[in-house]
């Protein structure tokens, strides 16, 4: 005896169109719950690399199997306690075979019934599919602030060292004007006890105008100086003095237009003599000022370059 919802619900499955081996798989792991529960179970493992293997039924539990004499006594006990009626209905359906025309009619039905799931399968992946999407630009949208961050924190280093790269400039710009301040203090300390270096050129010729002119003598001796008064004209026309040691290379006093004239920050310029005129090129900044004939003293113009 064969259980007729089994062999109700694989026999839909068959005229279905679906493969036997797989209707026997379908209709035994649902537990034979129905032709849904099949079609179901069906849609979700059509892609299952072993779906088209052989069916091996578990032991005990073959579709087709006449049952024990337990179940059948069960069976038959219930049949029994549903009356007459109950009794001869069901073994009136056992027994009738479905006609052609009702058989095409389950099938019709089933197979909308199996349009309506494909149409809910479909729709179920597209809601996954969009997901999917949302949290793929999620994703996105995380890395994209992940590079960021890091782009703002590496323009943030980039700031914090040229900020330190311009206090250290301005530091060694202070430590110049500083020593340049010094030195200018000692100057002043050195020619405030004695009379200026043009007094003492001046009174020269005055000693030599006393000595007669008959007198025959060595040649004069030409006095060496260890400093030397520039005065600058600046580009707007106004002029700053100082007193530089002679030894000292011509950089100094562009350094010291530099911190003391009103030349813009950043703007470059050059330095000539008027008289001779000669400009003076980056090898002069290096050369002491008395190698330059700026000793005892000059006149200096500053210039765009």
């Amino acid at each position: 005896m064969v259980k007729m919802a089994e062999l109700s619900t694989l026999e839909s499955l068959l005229e279905m169109g679906f493969e036997r081996n797989r209707a026997e798989k379908a209709v035994a792991n649902t537990g034979n719950q129905g032709i849904e529960q099949a079609m179901d179970w069906l849609m979700e493992h059509e892609n299952d690399p072993d779906i088209d293997e052989p069916y091996v039924p578990p032991v005990g539990n073959v579709l087709g199997e006449e049952p024990d004499n337990q179940s059948s006594t069960e069976q038959l006990t219930l049949a029994e306690a549903g009356g007459e009626s109950s009794y001869s209905e069901d073994d009136l359906s056992g027994k009738r075979p479905m006609t052609e025309e009702e058989k095409r009619e389950q099938v019709k039905r089933l197979e909308e019934l199996m349009r309506v799931k494909q149409a809910e399968r479909r729709e179920r992946e597209r809601a996954e599919e969009v997901e999917r999407e949302k949290q793929r630009r999620r994703q996105g949208q995380e890395l994209l602030q992940i590079r960021q961050k890091l782009q703002d924190d590496e323009m943030k280093k980039l700031a914090d060292q040229r900020r330190k790269e311009k206090m250290e400039d301005k530091l060694a710009r202070q430590r110049v004007k500083d020593k340049i301040a010094r030195d200018r203090e000692e100057r002043a300390q050195k020619f405030g006890g004695g009379a200026p270096p043009s007094t003492a050129a001046s009174s020269q010729p005055a000693v030599c105008s006393t000595s007669s002119p008959t007198t025959q003598g060595p040649p004069p001796t030409k006095k060496e100086y260890d400093e030397s008064r520039i005065q600058v004209r600046l580009l707007d026309g106004s002029t700053i003095t100082t007193v530089f040691k002679a030894q000292e290379p011509l950089a100094a006093v562009r350094v010291y237009v530099q911190m003391n004239g009103n030349t813009p920050e950043g703007q470059d310029f050059t330095l000539l003599s008027p008289y001779p005129r000669h400009i003076y090129t980056e090898l002069d900044m290096e050369k002491p000022l008395k190698e330059l004939g700026l000793v005892p003293s000059a006149v200096l113009v500053v210039t765009k370059k």
